[in-house]
């Protein structure tokens, strides 16, 4: 389970508002990437908080609200599909993360990145950290903000676009949406550099 021990050591070197940041939708097949930057108050406890992708929707969409009702201060940015395409989905990625993080209202003096690699662009300093929402609240925190947010963006593309049953996979290669794809062609949100061995 997540726990505060990243945060405390941030702390003891010095810096007092430190973010977890995460990002949801890098698989995809369609629509944005989003990235989340969350600061919560020390020792802030939010019962069953943990990796998004350990949790049901219904708990997510719970925690969701508790979240945003506990923190300093979040924020929920994209990578556009444009983005994706023009960049890559990593730089995309990156540039989603970078917006969270200056969009907090209340500025952060340090974060802590899931993953391994340090965004370009970063103004504050920050340590990436492997697998990190199921090591830091902060981040498994942003984890969630960012999954539902992306999950939440889904479905109002699902109203668009009804044939490809983006409520269903959220924009992920499954089966389904395959088979929409090859009976429909692509529509604005697919990422096309995803789908070279389709098209």
């Amino acid at each position: 389970m997540p726990d505060y021990s990243l945060e405390k050591a941030a702390q003891s070197r010095g810096f007092n508002l430190i973010c977890g940041v995460d990002e949801a939708g890098r698989g995809p097949l369609a629509g944005p990437v989003c990235a989340a930057a969350v600061i919560l108050p020390d020792d802030c406890v939010i019962e069953g908080l943990n990796d998004s992708k350990k949790l049901s929707e219904k708990k997510r969409e719970a925690l969701f609200e508790v979240i945003k009702e506990k923190a300093v201060a979040y924020a929920i940015c994209y990578g556009t599909v444009e983005e994706i395409e023009s960049v890559n989905i990593l730089e995309a990625t990156f540039l989603a993360m970078n917006r969270a993080i200056n969009s907090l209202k209340v500025e952060a003096d340090y974060a802590l990145i899931d993953g391994n690699r340090t965004p370009k662009g970063i103004k504050i300093p920050c340590e990436t950290v492997v697998k990190g929402d199921s090591k830091s609240m902060s981040v498994a925190a942003a984890s969630i903000l960012a999954k539902v947010s992306r999950d939440r963006l889904m479905l109002e593309y699902d109203k668009q676009y009804p044939e490809y049953l983006f409520s269903a996979h959220k924009g992920y290669g499954t089966k389904a949406h395959y088979e929409a794809i090859e009976k429909h062609g692509v529509c604005p949100i697919h990422r096309l550099s995803f789908l070279k061995n389709v098209l």
